[in-house]
């Protein structure tokens, strides 16, 4: 099947208020403007303000009816997520959905948040972590669906549980696996805490498999100054239609998972070869993610590094 026939219908979400990590650029960008267009109020919380404008402006020239509230957050930076939440749970606008998409791939050199932790594991899982647990009121109140973007990335290597900030031996690849692997543990953790606790809030995980995105692009954020050949080939593949997806296709299987109607506790993915690209579907959680002992593991590590406590 060709990428440019891939996609899904959505239901219409008017009334639906969805908050989005990562909407300014990519795969995010992509989601944002696809909730927008069935009716959501999107709320787009970024690091860069002035991308976050060009991005907001990109959804309303396609939805010009459309409602995008742009907001400002730093998951590198715990501060950064208490301002947000803090403001928004003043508010007290509940929360019907939450995509915890945005992350950061491979530094070349171990770079950390402002609080200290390894840039990937501090922005990718503890930043999300801290911001779902500090907006659970309103996740609560809008029994919300919460969906954590991980990565094929997550079917490889283990959370580095002797080393979590990767302070002895960085790896760049190997700490943006254990990244991943420890957001898809919080995902599945998440749903199973709020099914024992009644909290009404459904988790699933989605990964997009993979698609020509900035992740592996030059990028100051993380120091790479140019290119690799892996993103010089993941965009050729994707030109051609082989193997893997478009930053499109790529935002199917997160779209899927946000607006189903199925119990949670599941993950979504493209259905291709190697789940590289395809069409979105189903599929059996990783193994690495799918284990409750490493889980609640990681969930009290992840309360005492970050301060937030959930409820018992």
């Amino acid at each position: 099947m060709s990428s440019r026939r891939i996609d899904i219908t959505i239901p219409d979400l008017t009334g639906r208020r969805a908050l989005l990590t990562g909407g300014s650029d990519g795969i995010g960008l992509a989601l944002a403007t696809r909730l927008t267009g069935a009716g959501a109020e999107v709320l787009l919380p970024v690091r860069d303000l002035g991308k976050g404008r060009r991005a907001r402006a990109a959804i309303l020239d396609e939805h010009p009816t459309g409602s995008v509230e742009l907001l400002e957050l730093d998951l590198a930076s715990l501060s950064s997520v208490e301002a947000l939440a803090g403001r928004l749970v003043e508010r007290g606008d509940p929360l019907d959905m939450l995509v915890a998409n945005a992350g950061v791939m491979t530094p070349p050199a171990r770079r950390e948040t402002e609080d200290g932790f390894e840039l990937q594991f501090g922005t990718n899982h503890l930043g999300h972590f801290a911001l779902i647990g500090r907006l659970l009121p309103l996740l609560r109140a809008g029994s919300a669906r919460v969906v954590s973007q991980i990565s094929v990335s997550a079917n490889q290597g283990a959370v580095c549980w002797d080393d979590l900030q990767w302070e002895r031996r960085y790896s760049a690849m190997h700490a943006y696996s254990s990244s991943k692997i420890a957001q898809g543990l919080f995902g599945l953790e998440l749903d199973r805490r709020s099914r024992a606790g009644g909290w009404g809030i459904i988790s699933d995980l989605a990964h997009p498999g993979v698609a020509p995105t900035s992740l592996l692009a030059a990028r100051t954020a993380t120091g790479r100054t140019r290119d690799g050949l892996d993103v010089r080939l993941i965009r050729l593949l994707s030109r051609l239609g082989l193997l893997v997806g478009t930053v499109d296709t790529a935002s199917l299987p997160a779209l899927l998972a946000a607006t189903s109607t199925r119990t949670g506790g599941r993950m979504y993915g493209p259905s291709g070869p190697g789940h590289l690209g395809g069409a979105p579907a189903e599929q059996a959680p990783y193994s690495r993610v799918a284990i409750p002992a490493d889980a609640a593991r990681l969930w009290s590590v992840s309360e005492e590094l970050t301060g937030v406590r959930f409820p018992a």
